[in-house]
């Protein structure tokens, strides 16, 4: 019996299989960075904490739950949030986004030593010229604002990730400067970010590899994050181009939520990874949790979605659908779920589904009657497919079941 690997050649090995040399995190920014998409609302408390024991089942390593500088609701949101993470021993830790401004950071002491757990502190300023043009800063600026807020978290043994917005279209001496400040204050992590989503792969790979450097320089132990925007449509594949250049923690949100276009899709970002062996994490809880951040945030999944939405793994199209019921009658489920998918569906805690439409064969209706229960004999298969030929959209169960007994 022949295995489903030496079934499919794959030629996105052919030039080698990259493998990263350190494990791979990832952020989840739906409860901040997802929140400033103009066709969002915002999700009830208890719609945060459901979303956030999921992302905690997913193996998702840090959650952004707010901006404390904000104030009000939101400051007391985020005190919430980071004591259910302590009091329920959620995988997922806590960070928080945060101007580099001292008084942004300093409600993050106290939500901290409430919460009883370290909070890493998101701190965040521009860096490209067209945004320091648009300001009126200079570098000395930047510098100045780095310093004051980087030694506050020290002195307070705050973890920090420092965030360069739009690190994809600024200088690569601005970058140096920035990020070996932020070094030598003790950053744990450098976040690259591609803010406008300017990037191409090349570019994001580019980047990446050049903050390596100045760390690698250092000598200093510092992750590199990677923050991606989808305004061209290449989110996903800068994320997975970034990591080749050496991020080790990936950011994104559910369903691609976020400001303009969106953010990277957190979900498929796992689904791909997974696909690539770079992770192993149970997936099985994706749909519940795209479900949930849709029902919270008050975004429908398209029916066409990859990998979650309703049309993912559902044929009409009797070619398609035969091949699929013949692999079924194999006795082997991963063959069905690969023979016409590029993605397993058992992997989501799903499963290909067959269906009768204008464009079913007799394979369809003979697999949905008998699913249903049903005598498969030729009079009920001509019926129905008499009925899905006539029809313009896939038949329910019900149609079928009606055409069937000559409704």
């Amino acid at each position: 019996m022949s295995s489903v690997e030496d079934l499919i050649y794959d030629w996105n090995v052919e030039e080698g299989h990259f493998l990263p040399g350190a494990p791979i995190g990832f952020d989840d920014e739906t409860l901040r960075d997802g929140l400033q998409s103009p066709s969002v609302k915002d999700p009830s408390l208890d719609e945060k904490i459901a979303l956030l024991h999921l992302m905690s089942e997913l193996g998702i390593d840090t959650a952004d739950l707010g901006l404390p500088g904000a104030g009000g609701r939101p400051r007391e949101e985020i005190l919430v949030l980071a004591k259910e993470i302590a009091d329920q021993g959620l995988k997922t830790q806590a960070n928080v986004a945060c101007r580099t401004v001292v008084s942004d950071i300093e409600p993050v002491v106290e939500i901290s030593q409430k919460a009883g757990i370290p909070i890493e502190v998101c701190a965040f300023i521009g860096s490209s010229a067209i945004r320091q043009y648009a300001e009126g800063w200079e570098l000395d600026t930047l510098l100045g604002h780095t310093r004051k807020a980087l030694e506050f978290c020290r002195d307070h043994d705050l973890p920090v990730m420092y965030v360069t917005e739009d690190t994809s279209r600024a200088h690569p001496e601005t970058i140096r400067a920035l990020f070996s400040l932020a070094i030598d204050l003790g950053a744990g992590r450098l976040c690259v970010c591609d803010t406008v989503g300017h990037s191409t792969p090349s570019g994001a790979r580019a980047v990446v590899r050049f903050v390596r450097g100045i760390v690698e320089e250092s000598g200093a132990e510092v992750g590199i994050d990677w923050h991606g925007h989808r305004d061209r449509g290449m989110d996903l594949a800068n994320c997975l181009a970034a990591i080749e250049g050496g991020a080790t923690r990936i950011h994104g949100t559910a369903l691609g939520i976020g400001e303009r276009a969106g953010n990277t899709p957190m979900d498929l970002l796992l689904v791909n990874c997974r696909l690539l062996g770079w992770i192993d994490n149970d997936l099985t809880k994706l749909p519940e949790y795209v479900a949930r951040a849709s029902e919270a945030v008050g975004v429908p999944i398209p029916d066409n979605y990859p990998v979650l939405g309703r049309d993912a793994f559902e044929t009409g199209t009797g070619v398609h659908a035969s091949a699929v019921i013949k692999a079924m009658k194999k006795g082997r489920t991963e063959l069905a779920d690969l023979v016409y998918s590029g993605v397993p569906a058992g992997m989501v805690g799903r499963e290909q589904n067959i269906r009768v439409g204008p464009m079913s064969g007799k394979s369809n209706v003979v697999f949905c009657l008998e699913r249903l229960g049903q005598p498969a004999d030729e009079e009920r298969v001509r019926r129905v497919l008499e009925r899905a030929k006539a029809s313009k959209a896939l038949l329910s169960d019900e149609e079928i079941l009606e055409a069937a007994a000559g409704d």
